[in-house]
């Protein structure tokens, strides 16, 4: 093979273009550094999930709180309206059949089955 050809060969490299890699070198505080920083960001990981998953947690916990209220806040309604006297004659009545002394009964049966319950 001639210079020529070789020179020319689109196969050969050239020297254009071509760079050096010179291998990076840190100083002794560079490294010091880059370890600390390195460290630091290991052990803050833990911490900062376990913040995160608490903070979730919290906010769970919180519309539990709420939902629980507005049920409470229900019972307590519907355990003043069962303290009333006529609310519970009318359930007395239309849950349990009863009636006052001297008043009569009436019981329609369906030509298909059994009764159906009130829903009480």
């Amino acid at each position: 093979m001639t210079a020529r050809a070789t020179a020319t060969s689109p196969a050969a490299p050239t020297g254009r273009g071509k760079t050096k890699s010179t291998p990076v070198r840190l100083s002794g505080r560079a490294a010091i550094l880059l370890f600390a920083v390195f460290l630091l960001a290991m052990v803050s990981i833990a911490p900062t999930r376990v913040w995160l998953d608490q903070r979730a947690r919290l906010s769970e916990l919180e519309r539990q709180a709420t939902e629980l209220e507005v049920a409470n806040a229900r019972l307590e309604e519907r355990i003043a309206d069962l303290r009333d006297p006529e609310t519970l004659e009318r359930l007395a009545r239309e849950c349990l059949g009863m009636v006052q002394p001297g008043e009569i009964s009436i019981i329609t049966v369906p030509k298909r089955g059994a009764p159906t319950p009130p829903a009480c």
